[in-house]
């Protein structure tokens, strides 16, 4: 039975931003309302929206456009290089080719529904199909030869059908195959009361816990887990088929499940009591923006990503509270958030000459952004996160 849990009112979709021309005309909205199964231990948004609505021609989100996603990606790579060694990868959701960019354009294929992204890895010379994963498209591509790693990063939680997910996978692997699967942690979300992990695109949040369920329905097993810092915290589970022996099943899978049990994550209890830190997070959030406002100081956003969208329609913030967004994704620029209707401008170093406090929507880059701003921050510049708990740093 599914239980719900929160309700974070009523959202635009996260990467539906705005053109001038068309900020007067009446936005789409869905209930984003998040809940919890207590049979398998999924954690899921209960209302979805059509994947042609979100994934299409004009998709803003370039992974290459990050350092930091840049440098997990490469890391990745080698590591793969080195323990798998696989003749043939797909990946599944690949972007504008940040992962893809590491392998030979022979041994790699990308699967990338998101027109505009398919074109920049096609004209780099790799093999994309600008679908949508599923059986057919699982057999075109291996009709030659079956893949020995699939991998897939913040995708395979935008797919609602697990069945249409893992027949395919299922089929496309070869017997010694893998799948590499990476997501946000739900463990880490409830910990650091990121309720923006939530919205449109993420259907599922994954506990270790709920995927193990699934993957057993399947016929699949995850063999390994390493905690990744990408997004506010991931795992990245290492998943074989079931009567696939060549890889043993590591301590770290016993280890990430007690942790997760130890936390509460089987216990419906757990989820309200997050909902509860939400609201507080928003009431606290609004607090420090309003006394900010009250002492007339200039407040700007930086990272106008797809987890603000959430935080900001949520607390009813906009261009009353927040001056504009500054961000490096060509895509956005120029334009204006979804539902807050704030301005989005290219990203330019910050100064105390034209900002007083800037609230950090891209919290999950934090590291990059605070070195990359350290004159800003050295001579007094201050930022508000809402991660864990809001306040100014």
């Amino acid at each position: 039975m599914i239980k719900k849990f929160l309700d974070l009112g009523s959202q635009p979709l996260a990467n539906s931003y705005i053109l001038k021309k068309n900020l007067k005309l009446k936005e789409k909205k869905f209930k984003l309302e998040v809940g919890f199964n207590d049979k398998n231990f999924l954690v899921s948004i209960l209302k979805t929206v059509s994947k042609e609505k979100m994934f299409n021609k004009d998709y803003p989100y370039k992974s290459s456009e990050s350092n930091t996603m840049k440098q997990s990606f490469k890391n990745l790579a080698k590591k793969i290089k080195k323990r798998f060694n696989p003749k043939f990868i797909i990946e599944v959701g690949s972007n504008d080719g940040a992962f893809i960019k590491n392998f030979d354009k022979k041994k790699v294929v990308g699967v990338e529904p998101c027109y505009n992204l398919a074109q920049i890895t096609k004209k780099l010379g790799y093999k994309t199909y600008s679908e949508y994963w599923g059986l057919n498209l699982s057999k075109k591509i291996t009709k030659i030869q079956k893949a020995d790693l699939i991998y897939s990063a913040n995708t395979l939680s935008h797919i609602e059908n697990f069945n249409e997910i893992f027949r395919a996978v299922d089929f496309a692997l070869s017997k010694k195959g893998i799948l590499i699967l990476e997501d946000p942690s739900l463990l880490k979300c409830l910990k650091n009361t990121a309720y923006d992990q939530f919205y449109c695109e993420h259907i599922y949040v994954f506990s270790t816990l709920a995927l193990k369920n699934i993957l057993n329905k399947f016929n699949f097993e995850i063999f390994d887990i390493e905690n990744v810092n990408t997004h506010g915290g991931s795992n990245r589970y290492f998943i074989k088929k079931r009567d696939n022996r060549f890889y043993k099943i590591s301590a770290n899978v016993k280890k990430e499940i007690s942790k997760e049990i130890r936390f509460g994550l089987k216990k419906f209890s757990t989820y309200k009591n997050f909902e509860k830190k939400v609201l507080n997070s928003k009431k606290k959030l609004l607090q420090i923006i309003k006394k900010l406002k009250n002492k007339k100081l200039k407040i700007i956003g930086y990272g106008a990503t797809a987890k603000s969208c959430t935080v900001l329609n949520y607390c009813g913030i906009g261009k009353q509270d927040i001056d504009y967004f500054l961000d490096t994704t060509s895509y956005k620029i120029n334009k204006f958030l979804p539902g807050s209707k704030i301005l989005i401008k290219k990203y330019k170093k910050l100064s105390l000459n034209n900002v007083d406090v800037v609230y950090l929507g891209a919290w999950n880059f934090k590291d990059e952004i605070f070195k990359k701003e350290k004159k800003f921050i050295n001579e007094g510049g201050k930022f508000i996160t809402h991660i864990p708990l809001p306040k100014i740093i």
